[in-house]
């Protein structure tokens, strides 16, 4: 039972492959956004994004394939993506700067917070909180959204507010999740100095 939870070095495995796909598409994505414009195709990498998030976690605990290259692949290419997703959609003007600013300084925040970690040898590696799954998931919701809504129809005027709402909720998410991983850190941290001053004396020895 615990030999299904232990990750393994194995590389080529469907999740894997999910995961390269989706890193593969980020390039895609920017050119087709910014170059042609060709919002439609676009919407499709951004949905296959979604649904191999989240097909590519479900697959490696169904079928045993869980592997530490995958533990690495899956959160960059969310994080690729949401930058990339981010930056397009801020240079077309479809969103505004200080959401973008918003998703970046959380990363920031994260990756300073690792300045700590590595001090008190927790690694670098943060594990993965449902909070920031979440964040993840309506950010990848969102995006599609938001770009659907750059029109003057029907569909985007629907799909608008629906965008703004995922958006919202995902920069909520985002920042709680980060926030929990700080005051996790700040805890293993108080924890070591409490024992460091002062260690209780053993049973019965009275001066």
């Amino acid at each position: 039972m615990t030999s299904a939870a232990a990750p393994s070095d194995r590389i080529w495995t469907i999740p894997n492959l999910l995961s390269a796909l989706r890193l593969l598409g980020v390039p895609v994505f920017l050119w087709l956004v910014l170059g042609p414009h060709a919002d439609w195709v676009a919407l499709g990498i951004l949905v296959f994004a979604g649904i191999s998030d989240y097909l590519d976690g479900r697959l490696a605990r169904a079928l045993g394939q869980t592997s530490r290259l995958g533990i690495l692949l899956d959160p960059l290419a969310d994080r690729l993506y949401i930058l990339a997703t981010i930056v397009a959609l801020a240079i077309r003007g479809i969103i505004p700067w200080w959401l973008l600013v918003a998703i970046v300084g959380r990363d920031v925040f994260i990756t300073l917070l690792l300045i700590p970690m590595r001090r008190l040898g927790l690694g670098t590696a943060l594990p993965v909180h449902y909070l920031g799954k979440a964040a993840t998931f309506n950010l990848l919701y969102a995006f599609p959204l938001l770009l659907l809504a750059d029109g003057h129809g029907t569909v985007s005027t629907v799909v608008r507010p629906l965008g703004w709402a995922f958006a919202v909720w995902g920069i909520a998410l985002y920042w709680w999740a980060g926030l929990l991983y700080a005051f996790q850190v700040a805890g293993v941290a108080r924890a070591r100095r409490q024992a460091a001053r002062g260690r209780p004396s053993p049973a019965g020895g009275s001066p």
